[in-house]
């Protein structure tokens, strides 16, 4: 495979194009490029160890793709910016608020869970949920069985609170990848469910 430096995409590690991927990848990076409009930076960011990708986009679409009673798709995408925020994260809180945006219908929800959580527009269940994820992201020594019977207190299962750790988790080390490769956001991301669609 043919590697190459684009800033734009990674600062720090050369990637590959699209097309040298093997079938398998290429054809699922293709198919989420037809659907989006654009290649999301991350999948070029980590092509170069197709056996990772493949590992790394498994375990996130298991948690990501998950939508039960008690916590949904849109929920899933709040946990990641408000922690991937207190990470720094800049490809993550863009990439994963744009997305956040569209899910929850809130053009404002991203930006206020990146930059104070706790003025962001939850209701009790959700402000529940994000307290004890950012808990897990910025202290998890001090994560305590209290923290978790919250969380069922408030209607999530056991499968429920699993997948918030797992998330937070999962998206730490997410978000570590993308400061140890100097990641970028795409520009699309930038604009992404700031405004509702025009009706057809």
């Amino acid at each position: 495979m043919a590697e190459h430096m684009d800033p734009t995409i990674s600062k720090r590690f050369p990637v590959i194009d699209t097309e040298d991927l093997p079938d398998d990848l290429r054809g699922k990076v293709e198919e989420i490029g037809e659907k989006s409009g654009f290649i999301p930076n991350v999948f070029r960011s980590v092509s170069r160890r197709p056996e990772e990708m493949r590992a790394f986009f498994a375990y996130h679409d298991s948690l990501m793709d998950r939508e039960t009673p008690a916590l949904s798709k849109a929920e899933r995408e709040m946990i990641v910016v408000a922690t991937s925020a207190a990470n720094s994260c800049l490809y993550c809180v863009i990439a994963h608020g744009a997305i956040a945006r569209i899910r929850t219908k809130n053009p404002r929800i991203a930006d206020q869970l990146a930059n104070d959580w706790r003025k962001a527009e939850l209701d009790a269940r959700q402000y529940a949920i994000i307290e004890v994820a950012m808990k897990l992201a910025v202290t998890p020594a001090e994560i305590v069985d209290e923290d978790l019977d919250k969380l069922r207190k408030h209607g999530l299962t056991d499968e429920d609170v699993y997948d918030v750790g797992s998330i937070v988790a999962f998206f730490a080390m997410s978000n570590r990848l993308a400061h140890w490769g100097g990641m970028m956001p795409n520009d699309e991301f930038y604009l992404m469910g700031r405004t509702p669609k025009a009706k057809k």
